[in-house]
């Protein structure tokens, strides 16, 4: 296979939608996400001072990217005093995911809990004060 053949798999293959988060310390929120909630770091950049500049998390088939406050970047100067964003993720079993989460520390906002459209979801907060909702509801299929 080409190179270029492999880099048109691997855009193919990324996610249309990845939510971006910037924490005062993205360090420890990357010890969380991928600690408590099972995330993968695919990709982590440093700055010269030492501070995450763009780190790239990838759940299943989904992805976030991250980076730290103040670094003064437009997307930084951007996000100044904006608030906390929420995110979905599905999760095959959730028990076993909050159980994962509550062992690590992780602060739960609403127990795992059978939902009236179908879904059994949790909600936790990260280090940044972003909610993370967990949950089989699939978002966008048909039913």
């Amino acid at each position: 296979m080409s190179r270029a053949e492999m880099e048109a798999i691997t855009v193919a293959d990324a996610p249309d939608i990845c939510p971006t988060l910037l924490y005062e310390d993205a360090k420890a929120a990357i010890a969380q996400l991928t600690e408590a909630f099972g995330f993968t770091a695919d990709a982590v950049h440093e700055g010269e001072d030492g501070r995450v500049v763009h780190a790239e998390l990838s759940y299943g088939n989904g992805m976030v990217m991250l980076g730290s406050k103040g670094t003064g970047s437009v997307f930084d100067r951007s996000m100044s005093g904006a608030g906390p964003v929420g995110v979905y993720v599905r999760v095959a079993d959730v028990d076993a995911h909050h159980a994962r989460a509550v062992a690590a520390g992780a602060e739960i906002l609403m127990p795992p809990t059978d939902q009236d459209y179908g879904s059994r979801d949790y909600l936790a907060r990260d280090t940044g004060g972003n909610v993370w909702s967990f949950g089989t509801y699939a978002p966008g299929a048909a039913g």
